[in-house]
Parts: C-alpha cells; sequence; structure tokens
C-alpha cells in the first residue's frame, strides 16, 4: 500500500470514529477513558498536535468542534453528566496520576 493510500484510509477510519463518536452522546467522556484510556477531549487534542505539527492554525477549540460537531460548551451543557461516585473512583484508579 503506498503513503498517500494509507492516508487516505487512515483519515476515512478517523471520519467514522468521530462520527460514531457524534453518535454516542450516551457515552460520557469519562467511561472512555476508564475503558479506553482516551476520550473526545483526547482526540480533539492528539488533532491539534497533528496541526501543530504541520503548522496549520487550529485552535483548541477548533479542533474539539471538529470531534463534537460543535461547541464543546453547547456539548457539555448538552449530553454531558455529573460523573457518579463509581465512575471518579474508577478513573482514579486507571489514571492514578491524573487528578
Amino acid at each position: 500500500m503506498d503513503d498517500s493510500t494509507r492516508t487516505e484510509l487512515e483519515a476515512a477510519a478517523f471520519r467514522r470514529l468521530v462520527a460514531h463518536l457524534r453518535e454516542r452522546t450516551d457515552v460520557q467522556n469519562i467511561d472512555l477513558m476508564n475503558l479506553a484510556g482516551f476520550c473526545r477531549n483526547c482526540l480533539s487534542n492528539w488533532l491539534k498536535d497533528a496541526a501543530d505539527a504541520q503548522g496549520v492554525a487550529l485552535s483548541r477549540e477548533e479542533s474539539r468542534e471538529a470531534v463534537y460537531g460543535m461547541p464543546y460548551e453547547a456539548w457539555k451543557a448538552k449530553y454531558q453528566s455529573v460523573a457518579t461516585p463509581d465512575q471518579v473512583e474508577a478513573f482514579k484508579k486507571s489514571h492514578p496520576h491524573s487528578h
């Protein structure tokens, strides 16, 4: 497989992942972090890191909107629930250096 085809396939997979996460608004970021070690915010940070590495102007807010499909604050207000004590405890166990 040539580099161009690989890049196109990787981009298609990324777009599909983003679309899937936009549809699954029932899945909270903390649950993603607890189970997979990354969340929508991580994905948007990785997108910004890639833009920065290429010298492409992309703000943190723009990268989050690219992943969430709307401004981050609007997504939080519409879909994010308060973390339960069990979710917080699981996060502390799975990410001991993050709190």
